[in-house]
């Protein structure tokens, strides 16, 4: 899994509510693609870019094929996304050369 591949597999509206659909729990294809007034080649297209992108995995039993999440890419994003939210803003905790100067007097 790559971050390019994962963010153009997020970047679809209908990839985003497939994962929407899936936090409640694997679903067979079968279910997800009646959600949508769309082909099945279609939603298999789009499921096989959420597989490709690492963001679902999918479990074979007997005829039927069930999709599932797979936290630990979100997890991944997660924290990568929390770098930028952790940054303390240097500009509040140094001072400006305004205030350097006033204190070497």
């Amino acid at each position: 899994m790559g971050f390019p591949e994962t963010f153009k597999a997020l970047a679809d509206p209908v990839r985003r509510e497939i994962l929407l659909m899936l936090r409640d729990g694997r679903m067979a294809a079968g279910e997800i693609s009646s959600k949508f007034d769309m082909t099945g080649a279609t939603v298999s297209y789009h499921l096989s870019q959420l597989k490709k992108a690492g963001l679902i995995y999918e479990t074979k039993e007997k005829n039927f094929i069930y999709y599932s999440l797979n936290i630990s890419v979100f997890e991944e994003i997660m924290l990568w996304f929390n770098q930028f939210t952790n940054t303390v803003d240097k500009s509040e905790n140094e001072p400006s050369e305004k205030e350097e100067h006033s204190n070497e007097e």
